[in-house]
């Protein structure tokens, strides 16, 4: 297995996750690992640029190419595209194409745990996405299996560093602008700000999501600058479709309720442009939902 680079620090605990080739850290080993490929199988995501260092070899790679995802628009370079964007989560699509192959439900305690982890992480343990009554269905059979849902839970969700909280409650007192005409609200965190408070990858999961608790927000947005480009995440409630927004104005795409984009610019530049199309678009896209 290779990823593109390091893993969240929340999910280093899953059986395996110590054998994953990370493609930043060893690159040599990883671009021979692509070379001598006779199949690459992509999971959980359908836009070339998501490989980073990797692209190149896997597109020049002369292995067959297979890409199982449940994202929208999915780009041409792959031999075989099996997609189901109605599925919650990938690992849910994953999950019920082992259990065609085999015909039975395939489980081991690590699978189990697996499947139950990027279930509840692709749908913030059932806060949002596209799950549906068989995905809760899969979920009640692994719990019968035995998995420790309170353990699963604790691990992914308590497991954060007290600077994480910090961070947290900094981003929400200093960094949070609320639009309430344009049912709205966004956070922005500079790259000051991320080394004040000792960040490491995946501490601001769940930072965009904070704001859609305020009454009459429907829309919300997190930027996090990095060094040559500013990474956008939307999320909304309703029908109102961030994934259009990022694709129109930020190079991105995703789900009708979370989506991501980039922009390359300045962090001030980037954020002036978000609000001259929120103004420009919002309720155009709104009443185009509601429709």
């Amino acid at each position: 297995m290779l990823s593109p680079n390091n893993l969240q620090e929340f999910l280093n605990w899953m059986d395996g996750a110590g054998h994953i080739n990370i493609f930043i850290r060893d690159r040599k080993k990883c671009r021979q690992l692509i070379k001598d490929a006779s199949l690459i199988i992509m999971v959980d995501f359908n836009q070339a640029g998501r490989l980073g260092e990797a692209e190149q070899a896997v597109r020049s790679s002369s292995a067959f190419k297979v890409i199982i995802d449940h994202h929208l628009d999915p780009q041409d370079f792959a031999d075989l595209v099996i997609t189901v964007p109605s599925k919650c989560s990938t690992t849910e699509l994953i999950n019920e194409l082992i259990f065609n192959i085999n015909g039975v439900q395939y489980l081991s305690r690590p699978y189990a745990e697996a499947v139950y982890t990027g279930i509840i992480t692709d749908t913030g343990n059932f806060e949002h996405g596209a799950f549906t009554g068989d995905t809760l269905r899969t979920c009640a059979a692994l719990i019968d299996y035995g998995i420790d849902r309170d353990r699963i839970f604790d691990t992914i969700y308590n497991n954060f560093s007290e600077e994480r909280m910090r961070f947290m409650g900094f981003a929400l007192n200093k960094r949070m602008v609320v639009l309430k005409e344009y049912e709205c609200a966004y956070i922005f965190l500079t790259r000051q700000d991320q080394t004040d408070y000792s960040h490491v990858k995946g501490d601001t999961e769940g930072f965009v999501n904070l704001p859609l608790s305020i009454k009459g927000i429907n829309f919300s947005t997190l930027f996090i600058e990095k060094e040559d480009h500013i990474k956008l995440s939307f999320r909304s409630k309703g029908q109102f479709p961030v994934n259009e927004f990022a694709a129109e104005y930020f190079a991105g795409g995703g789900h009708l309720n979370a989506s991501g984009g980039d922009y390359y610019s300045s962090l001030d530049d980037t954020v002036r442009y978000f609000l001259d199309v929120l103004k420009e678009n919002y309720w155009r896209l709104k009443e185009k939902s509601i429709s």
